[in-house]
């Protein structure tokens, strides 16, 4: 082995698993798609335009003056039409939009004719409050048909959303509503986290006392829990909105005008805001929920559980799935309220067909056992997805016996807020399943892999930095406000082309695996070995159901590794005073002993935020025994402390 050899040289999954020969023959998309792609990618790219309903088609696919780039100039149309006037139009009105379900177990069903009816109110409420084309609204609402109402009334009217995940604070609202110079706030009384109700509207009051130009704030009555009023300004949704006419006219907009500003986090304090338009992202993320999930709108019932608050559940949840017709189901809770099959209960009660989730929901179910989902008909299931980091193999493996019966494909898939939909992914009706790997980039995508010098990789069994060398219909514009951010962040690192933050490997078949961000990558023994690798040899022993793994200072060896751990439900035991010891021949035996954990800890949670990621800048504080940083956005704070008192100080003795 060459000195300068990675973990992900080390790693190897020989496990296939191809799709059922009549998914294939009935696949939405063929393998010929790659080669029309590669052929004329602006053709490819106007084809899946020509999927939207345009009030004008453009002139030009493509104006680019790296890094910035106008798709379908001159086009027009209004992404609140194709998304559901057009289906009303074509007499699939009575189709459901939303499966609905409230964690308390209220139900709302929600047709695309009532869709069209309260997005037409919503639009007039809001021209009512003077919103006007181009103003910045705020959406600060838990997991209701509200919600993506208020989004596609903002769409309708040209006025750019910026949704806000209901789990953050009053100051992360306040900077957000700040940076956009947001005018209209809404938001609810409150929403059901985990069987109580949790309040909204007063973090929004907290908010406000800094933002003097929101002029109003619209108010859904959802929990019923008292709330503050501010007369003149605060407004109920219901005696706004229901109110209105139902009938609106919905301008098109230039292809190119602003649809909303989403913001994540970036190394500094201050958030980026994301800004993602009209025409590109809509025919993107359209063509992509279609192609990728093997969508047959009149038959699938179609799941993505992201919340609305993340881009996930813009692209996946709202957008892609309404422009192509779908019916999918909305869930306000938690996977484990009232009960830890809840999702299963669901999937059995809507015949869910297609299921989108995230690797951190898979490795819970994992914790808690396969005798939870079994209790439930999951029949309805013929296609499974993973969304927001890489998956462990193991993880994989059990989601497609447990879940998916052993016949779904599924779709590991990669993608960034900043990229607005999946850019890596296996095709279901063309790849074979590998677990662990996201596959090929998508038709027209192109991605590719580069060396510290800037130097593309070949794409067999080698591994670097994930970059995109030419531009693609749903990319970012910019950050709001800050074009000079958004040059250095993305396209400074290789000029010209985007930089995605991420590692990457091609491995022998020209499959790409995500190694995640590159600061999650650890320096053992000058070794680049990727803390996911060393998580998915850990979480491949039958005792461990979850894994994190983070990189501390070493005297010796440059960085140690630090691995805390969850056990499984029914697996072997991994509480004995022999653990380390098994646990650390374990992941030797898979990778190398070079991979082998300096500590680990076993630990009944892992630090998580309230959209289910791990937080491994906590434990890397507290691996180099630092002095914790913000733990507010934490599902449960005392979770670090219990980690903190548990975690052996390796100055001090041996770690083992």
């Amino acid at each position: 082995m060459s000195e300068d050899a990675t973990l992900a040289d080390l790693l190897r999954e020989s496990r296939r698993f191809p799709p059922p020969a009549a998914f294939a023959r009935a696949a939405n998309v063929t393998a010929d798609v790659y080669r029309d792609a590669e052929r004329d990618p602006l053709g490819f790219w106007a084809g899946t335009a020509e999927r939207l309903s345009w009030a004008r088609r453009w002139d030009r696919v493509l104006e680019w003056q790296p890094p910035f780039a106008t798709w379908f100039v001159g086009g027009r149309l209004n992404v609140a039409e194709n998304c559901v006037d057009r289906h009303v139009a074509a007499g699939r009105g009575d189709r459901v939009a939303f499966h609905w379900e409230g964690e308390p177990g209220d139900t709302r069903t929600v047709t695309y004719a009532d869709l069209h009816r309260q997005v037409c109110q919503a639009a007039n409420a809001l021209t009512d409050l003077g919103v006007r084309t181009g103003d910045r609204v705020a959406i600060y609402l838990p997991m209701i048909p509200e919600t993506v109402v208020a989004m596609l009334a903002c769409a309708r009217i040209g006025a750019p959303h910026t949704v806000v995940f209901g789990g953050f604070s009053a100051e992360a609202l306040r900077g957000r509503i700040q940076d956009c110079d947001a005018r209209v706030v809404v938001t609810a009384d409150g929403g059901y986290r985990r069987g109580a109700p949790s309040g909204l509207k007063v973090h929004v009051d907290a908010a406000l006392k800094e933002c003097p130009q929101v002029r109003n704030v619209l108010v859904v009555r959802r929990t019923g829990q008292d709330v503050d009023w501010v007369a003149g300004r605060d407004r109920w949704w219901h005696e706004e909105v229901d109110r209105q006419p139902a009938e609106h006219t919905a301008a098109a907009f230039p292809s190119e005008h602003p649809l909303f500003v989403l913001y994540t986090s970036g190394t500094t304090a201050k958030p980026k805001g994301i800004l993602h338009t009209t025409g590109g992202y809509l025919a993107f993320v359209a063509w992509t929920h279609w192609a990728v999930f093997d969508l047959k709108p009149d038959t699938d019932v179609y799941w993505c559980t992201a919340d609305v608050g993340w881009v996930t559940g813009h692209s996946y949840t709202v957008y892609g799935p309404l422009a192509n017709g779908a019916t999918s189901v909305l869930y306000e809770g938690t996977p484990d309220t009232p009960h830890r099959g809840r999702w299963w209960e669901l999937v059995e009660k809507y015949r869910v067909s297609i299921l989108y989730t995230a690797p951190t929901a898979i490795r819970s179910f994992m914790k808690w056992g396969e005798d939870i989902p079994r209790e439930f008909d999951l029949s309805s299931l013929r296609l499974l997805g993973t969304v927001g980091e890489p998956i462990n193999p193991e993880a994989w493996v059990w989601y497609r016996e447990h879940i998916g019966g052993a016949r779904c494909p599924i779709v590991d898939t990669w993608w960034q807020t900043e990229t607005g939909g999946i850019l890596i992914s296996p095709l279901p009706g063309v790849h074979d399943g590998k677990p662990g790997s996201a596959s090929r980039p998508l038709p027209g995508v192109a991605a590719e892999i580069y060396d510290e010098g800037g130097r593309q990789l070949p794409r067999r069994n080698a591994a670097g930095y994930l970059v995109l060398t030419e531009p693609w219909p749903g990319m970012m514009r910019t950050i709001w406000g800050d074009d000079q951010r958004y040059r250095e962040t993305y396209w400074s690192r290789f000029p010209g082309v985007y930089f995605a933050g991420d590692g990457a490997k091609w491995d022998d078949d020209g499959d790409i695996w995500l190694l995640g961000r590159v600061d999650d990558v650890m320096n053992i023994s000058g070794h680049r070995i990727s803390t996911t690798e060393v998580e998915s040899a850990l979480v491949s022993h039958p005792g461990v159901a979850e894994a994190a793994v983070v990189g501390a200072p070493d005297p010796t060896t440059g960085q140690g590794i630090v691995a805390f751990v969850i056990p499984r439900a029914g697996g072997e035991d991994t509480a004995g005073e022999d653990v380390v010891r098994r646990l650390r021949e374990h992941v030797s035996a898979q990778i190398g002993p070079i991979a082998k954990p300096r500590q680990i800890l076993v630990v009944p949670e892992l630090p998580k935020t309230r959209s289910g990621k791990i937080m491994r800048r906590l434990l890397r504080d507290v691996a180099e025994h630092r002095e914790l940083g913000d733990v507010t956005t934490l599902t449960d704070s005392s979770v670090m402390d219990l980690i903190r008192q548990r975690l052996p100080d390796p100055r001090h003795g041996d770690a083992e």
